[in-house]
């Protein structure tokens, strides 16, 4: 499943499921892509981002007391 962002004639945004990229292909040739607002069937992929995923940052290693490594409960495990 692939979700497009399109925008009609009039500059109206709105997001459609579709099957594959030809699903869209075949739905635009056949007139069956409306909008919502406006009933619009001149429809076209709008300009989108990639959704890219942020990695999480790690973890800071703990600190150790002022007596150092030894006198924590993370001894040995930084």
């Amino acid at each position: 499943m692939i979700l497009y962002t399109l925008r009609c004639a009039h500059d109206h945004h709105f997001e459609h499921w579709f099957d594959n990229s030809g699903d869209f292909d075949a739905k635009k040739a056949a007139g069956q892509l409306v909008c919502p607002e406006c009933g619009e069937t001149k429809v076209e992929k709008a300009i989108m981002a990639p959704n890219v995923g942020k990695s999480a940052a790690a973890a800071p290693a703990p600190a150790c007391t002022p007596m150092g490594c030894g006198g924590c409960q993370f001894a040995g495990q930084h």
